[in-house]
C-alpha cells in the first residue's frame, strides 16, 4: 500500500462551513428533555474533525458549556460513544481508547494491538502527548504495568515510534529473513526478541523485501509461519504488524469483519475503526471489505445495528444505495 497507492477516507471538510450556525443547531438539538438525534448525526458526521473542533469552540462561547459534556449527558449507549468519539482530535481519540482499554477490570488487548500495530511514528508521538495531557499519565508506563511477556516487549517497542522510514536495503533483507526463519524454528526468548525487533523497527519498504525473502528461504508465508510457531496475544500482535505492512486497509477490513461476525458484533472495535480511519482510508477499507467478503460493510452494519446508532455508523461509512 505504501507504493503511492491512492487511499481515501469517507469524511471530508464541509463546504460553506459556518461553526456558529452549526453550534446553534446543536444547542437546539440538545435542549429540553428530548434530543434531536437526526440533527446531531447530520451535523457531526458531515463535518471533518477540524471543523467539529471549531464547532465545539463556538458552542462553548455561545452556551458557556462543553459540547462533549453535553453529548455525554444527553445521549446513551453506543450512539453516545459514536457522537462523543467524533469530537476528539485523532491523537486524543487514540489516547482515549488506549486509556479505557487498560483502565477497566481486564485489559482489552485487541484495542492495543489495533492501534499500536497500525499507527505511523508521527501518530504514535502525538498519541503519547495527548495521553499525557488527558490523563496525566505516561502511556509507556501504563502499557508496561498492564501487559506482560513478549507481548509487552513488542508493544513497548512499537510505542517508541522509532520505525525506520522510507529506507530499504535489499542486501540486508535476506539476512533479516534468515533471522525471522530461525526465530520460527528455535522459539527461544532471544529469538522472540530478534523477531519483534525486526518487525517493529524496520521500514515498511524493507519489510516487504524481508517477507519476500522469507518466502524464498522457507517456502512459507510469514503469517502462516508465525501462526504455527507462536500463540496468544504475542502471535496476534506480530500478525497484525505483518498485515499492516502489507496493506493497512485490508487489515482494517479484516478487523471489521471479525468484529461484526466473530464476536457477535463487537461494538467498541467497530466504532473505534470507523471513527479513527474516517479521514484516512475508510473508503479504501470499504472497497477491500466488499472484495474480500462479498457483502458490503454498509450491508453488514445495516444487518446488525439499529436505530440512530445504525444511522450514525452508516453516515460515517458514507454508504449509498448500491452498497446494500
Amino acid at each position: 500500500m505504501f507504493c503511492g497507492d491512492y487511499v481515501q477516507g469517507t469524511i471530508f471538510p464541509a463546504p460553506n462551513f459556518n461553526p456558529t450556525i452549526d453550534a446553534q443547531m446543536l444547542g437546539g438539538a440538545l435542549q429540553g428533555f428530548g434530543c434531536d438525534k437526526d440533527m446531531l448525526i447530520n451535523i457531526l458526521t458531515q463535518r471533518c474533525n477540524a471543523q467539529r473542533l471549531m464547532i465545539a469552540g463556538a458552542y462553548q462561547s455561545m452556551y458557556g458549556r462543553d459540547l462533549i459534556g453535553d453529548l455525554k449527558e444527553k445521549l446513551s449507549n453506543h450512539f453516545k460513544d459514536v457522537m462523543v468519539g467524533l469530537m476528539y482530535p485523532p491523537p486524543a481519540y487514540d489516547a482515549h481508547e488506549l486509556w479505557h482499554a487498560m483502565k477497566g477490570a481486564g485489559t482489552e488487548e485487541n484495542c492495543l494491538i489495533d492501534i499500536l500495530a497500525s499507527r505511523t511514528n508521527g501518530e504514535i508521538f502525538q498519541m503519547r502527548e495527548a495521553y499525557c495531557l488527558q490523563y496525566s499519565s505516561n502511556l509507556q508506563e501504563d502499557i508496561y504495568s498492564e501487559t506482560s511477556g513478549h507481548f509487552r516487549d513488542t508493544l513497548m517497542n512499537l510505542v517508541q515510534g522509532s520505525r525506520e522510514e522510507g529506507y530499504a536495503d535489499p542486501a540486508m533483507a535476506a539476512q533479516d529473513a534468515m533471522v525471522l526463519w530461525e526465530a520460527c524454528q528455535q522459539k527461544t526468548g532471544e529469538h522472540k526478541t530478534m523477531l519483534q525487533m525486526i518487525l517493529c523497527n524496520k521500514s515498511y519498504q524493507q519489510l516487504w523485501l524481508v517477507f519476500q525473502e522469507f518466502q524464498n528461504i522457507s517456502g512459507q508465508d510469514i503469517v502462516d509461519a508465525i501462526n504455527e510457531c507462536y500463540d496468544g496475544y504475542f502471535q496476534e500482535l506480530l500478525v497484525a504488524i505483518v498485515l499492516c505492512v502489507r496493506d493497512k486497509a485490508a487489515y482494517f477490513a479484516y478487523r471489521l469483519y471479525s468484529a461484526i461476525h466473530d464476536f457477535g458484533f463487537h461494538n467498541k472495535t467497530l466504532i473505534r475503526i470507523l471513527i479513527a480511519r474516517s479521514e484516512i482510508d475508510l473508503m479504501t477499507i470499504r472497497k477491500q471489505y466488499k472484495e474480500r467478503y462479498g457483502k458490503s460493510l454498509f450491508h453488514d452494519i445495516k444487518h446488525f445495528a439499529s436505530g440512530h446508532y445504525e444511522k450514525a455508523l452508516l453516515a460515517i461509512c458514507a454508504g449509498d444505495a448500491e452498497d446494500y
